[in-house]
């Protein structure tokens, strides 16, 4: 397993040839960045974007965090992270995408269907819990088709609703509204399946994912 001395050692290859190779591109990054697509994704070591969509530096502005979540839009003060990471990319770079990537074994998902840290203080399971909570509504969904099951199909059934869930969190701040109304901006829901590789596509008007 990768420790932080072979990151430095990748890092030392990455001089050699990814920025060396690629110095043009990385002079012209310097002088600032205009991706088009968003992507808002999972915190899992195992959902890279830039791997999974071979993307080039600055290419696409990416969020992480647990289970892919986007809060809805509020004002009330708070550390609201993933809600800047959004009004930068929307009203400053001015992307003309927003991509939802939900992923098959995502344990925030699990976590917030098994409800197995309701209780848990902060800093034991409690940031987490009152994190995912924001997925009461997919879960309530999963729970109304599925009832006690929790095979990998409800598992799946959730990471999908929570993609869902994000969707319409961002549809909540009106800048991404506005300009989605407009056609300034496009929304995308997806999901990878790590067990097999595959990308899946939300098809908004059936509900329905889709391999890519």
């Amino acid at each position: 397993m990768t420790d932080f001395a072979d990151m430095i050692t990748g890092y030392r290859r990455f001089r050699t040839t990814g920025w060396s190779q690629q110095r043009e591109r990385w002079d012209e990054l310097s002088e600032g960045q205009s991706p088009k697509v968003m992507v808002i994704a999972c915190s899992d070591s195992r959902v890279d974007p830039a791997q999974i969509f071979d993307t080039s530096p600055g290419e696409i502005f990416v969020v992480r965090n647990v289970a892919a979540l986007v809060p809805p839009f509020e004002t009330n003060p708070g550390w609201h992270g993933v809600s800047a990471a959004l009004e930068f990319a929307v009203q400053v770079l001015k992307v003309g995408e927003i991509v939802v990537m939900g992923h098959g074994k995502c344990g925030g998902c699990k976590a917030a269907l098994s409800q197995d840290l309701k209780d848990a203080p902060p800093g034991e399971g409690g940031f987490i819990h009152n994190w995912i909570e924001l997925l009461d509504d997919a879960r309530d969904v999963v729970v109304e088709q599925y009832g006690e099951q929790r095979d990998r199909n409800v598992e799946r059934a959730m990471e999908q609703e929570g993609v869902k869930v994000s969707l319409k969190n961002l549809r909540s701040f009106p800048c991404v509204r506005a300009k989605e109304k407009s056609g300034e901006l496009k929304l995308v829901g997806s999901f990878f399946a790590i067990s097999d590789g595959q990308l899946h596509i939300l098809n908004e008007e059936s509900g329905a994912f889709a391999p890519a």
